[in-house]
């Protein structure tokens, strides 16, 4: 006997957890659920990027080229998320993201998300929020690291 395919959902974590299943589930089919292979970029450093990533399941490596050499910026893992910036300012990506393990990743664009905003804003006010706070946290942790090295 074979099993029902199930759709991929949204879990109720990271910048997610304040929304409600119903509200999870509206939000899904905003966007699009993307399986990323071991070793394929899901953004690439210097091209245009202007979508909202959340990691559903699997590991990420973000990286950047500063002075001929790669530098592992840090892992991105389930429940975290990417490209907050250029969703809200679109541009070219500051650094890559690879795949360290097969991944599945919920993406949406700024189209999108404007359209959810105006059809749902409630919990698309706590998405948001959740996206400045994403934001404000990995600035703090740059603002340390720039500190603690002129302070050495």
């Amino acid at each position: 006997m074979s099993s029902p395919l199930t759709t991929p959902q949204l879990p109720a974590q990271g910048i997610l957890e304040p929304l409600g299943d119903e509200d999870r589930d509206i939000l899904s089919g905003y966007g699009e659920f993307l399986p990323v292979q071991p070793g394929q970029h899901l953004i690439e450093e210097g091209m245009q990027q202007s979508s909202l990533f959340f990691v559903v399941s699997g590991k990420f490596h973000a990286t950047a080229m500063r002075g001929g050499h790669k530098v592992l910026l840090g892992p991105v893992q389930k429940g975290e998320t990417l490209g907050e910036i250029n969703l809200l300012d679109p541009n070219v990506a500051s650094a890559t993201v690879t795949a360290v393990e097969f991944s599945q990743v919920w993406r949406i664009d700024g189209q999108s998300l404007e359209a959810y905003i105006n059809e749902y804003p409630r919990p698309a006010a706590w998405l948001l929020i959740g996206v400045g706070r994403t934001i404000a946290h990995r600035l703090r942790t740059v603002n340390d690291k720039i500190a603690s090295f002129y302070s050495a």
